[in-house]
């Protein structure tokens, strides 16, 4: 809500400012994009590696004459799997040399937050904290001990104190925040969020702060329309039952050659005219009676699918294939393209990195090559004895039976990993390859 407030703020006073969210969250980057009016990128070192991160930066740094860049951190500043901190938050604000603004909650102390804010000053990789917001206050009392205490003991100014303040909550489910798309009023509350934050927080100090970082050099941006004529129409489902997509990967397929349609899940009583089909990643389950009750659609992707037209399922994707889906206490027929049925239950079934390793040549993936994916889902797949082909060995991680991942029929692939086309370039081209040669020789591969 923070970083929401700022963006709105800078926005409204007619600074450009680009966002980024690190690490590999779908639903904040939602709200940050609204924020600043333009589309917010992923920054995750796991998923993309640390150059191919630095290099998102500096274009996505450079779009539209943004002047300011503002990168959100994930978990806590030092969190992260390696024990060197190099993909941790303070990872990337030491490699792009970035001030940090560090928001500690100030709920269960008092002038002790000063040795959580040392702490963080002196663990390893070593950042510039610029700069503090107490976050929830309790009281005036609290929050000049806190101030008080991390200025002098840390040498770090506390620019904001924000209370307890339940117009800066955004309902949460198992998933994280509420979608933008599920808010109503979201701009309303968006702004709201830059007016108080701006109530609460030193805005000009927190300006200033932006001018720590080292200037950016000005590059030639690679634009996500393609250049050639459209080899392939690939179908994508996006809507509110599916939104989970990295504008990266959207902008891979484009540059190779792929003319996007987007497909309302909800409505839509039929495919267009397409050649592949890209189903993403979001809530289904909170949508199962329409998307059950919508056959056409249901029918249709089942036939395309089964006559070898390409299809890309992640996790939201993957349950719409699926033949039945038990949730709330009742059960929804679906596309029944996999063998198997769905159930949901009340802790994650598989949630972090997945470390992947491909066991099978198939026309997505060679033998032998290693794939970096991120899964959160609730759900997992009833097996009831299936047969099925799994184009993946999970070395780290859930997948769909714990031990495969990458389910394989014809020329559909399925999968609970959300994998990021910067750290695997060749998916777009191989999706948009695939397409056109079925497109072109009517093969349907056997798998």
């Amino acid at each position: 809500m923070v970083s929401v407030g700022i963006l709105s703020h800078f926005v409204r006073k007619g600074l450009s400012v680009q966002s980024f969210k690190k690490g590999p969250d779908f639903i904040d980057p939602m709200w940050l994009s609204l924020a600043s009016g333009k589309e917010c990128f992923n920054l995750d070192p796991y998923l993309m590696g640390i150059e191919a991160c630095c290099d998102s930066f500096l274009r996505n740094s450079c779009r539209d004459n943004s002047r300011l860049s503002l990168i959100e951190g994930n978990h806590g500043l030092h969190d992260g799997i390696d024990l060197d901190g190099s993909d941790s938050s303070a990872g990337v604000a030491g490699i792009l040399e970035t001030p940090v603004l560090l928001v500690v909650d100030s709920r269960q102390t008092n002038r002790g937050i000063a040795a959580l804010v040392m702490g963080m000053q002196a663990m390893p990789p070593k950042v510039n904290i610029a700069g503090v917001i107490l976050n929830q206050v309790r009281s005036p009392r609290q929050e000049e001990k806190q101030k008080r205490a991390i200025e002098k003991f840390c040498n770090v100014p506390v620019v904001g104190s924000i209370p307890m303040d339940k117009e800066l909550v955004i309902p949460e489910r198992h998933l994280g925040l509420t979608t933008v798309g599920e808010t109503a009023d979201a701009e309303k509350f968006v702004r709201n969020a830059g007016e108080r934050i701006a109530h609460y927080c030193d805005m000009n100090t927190i300006r200033s702060l932006f001018n720590e970082a080292p200037s950016l050099q000005r590059i030639k941006i690679d634009t996500c329309e393609t250049t050639t004529y459209a080899k392939v129409r690939i179908g994508v489902f996006r809507d509110a039952a599916f939104c989970f997509y990295y504008p990266e990967n959207l902008c891979a397929l484009r540059n190779n050659g792929a003319d996007l349609v987007f497909i309302d899940s909800l409505h839509a009583s039929s495919l267009p005219d397409i050649d592949g089909l890209y189903l993403g990643g979001g809530f289904p389950e909170f949508f199962l009676e329409l998307l059950s009750t919508n056959k056409g659609l249901l029918t249709d992707v089942h036939e395309k699918v089964e006559s070898g037209m390409p299809a890309y399922a992640e996790c939201g994707g993957l349950i719409y294939l699926c033949r039945r889906v038990a949730y709330g206490g009742k059960t929804y027929s679906l596309a029944g393209l996999l063998p198997f049925d769905i159930a949901f239950q009340s802790n994650p079934a598989g949630h972090g990195y997945l470390d992947l390793k491909s066991r099978t040549d198939s026309p997505w993936f060679r033998k032998g090559v290693p794939v970096k994916a991120h899964e959160f889902h609730y759900s997992k797949p009833v097996m009831q004895g299936a047969e099925c082909t799994y184009q993946f060995d999970v070395i780290r991680g859930t997948g769909i039976t714990g031990k495969h991942d990458g389910l394989l029929y014809r020329n559909l692939f399925a999968s609970y990993g959300h994998i990021h086309a910067i750290g695997n370039p060749e998916w777009a081209e191989t999706f948009v390859s695939l397409a056109s040669d079925i497109k072109t020789k009517g093969r349907v591969a056997a798998v």
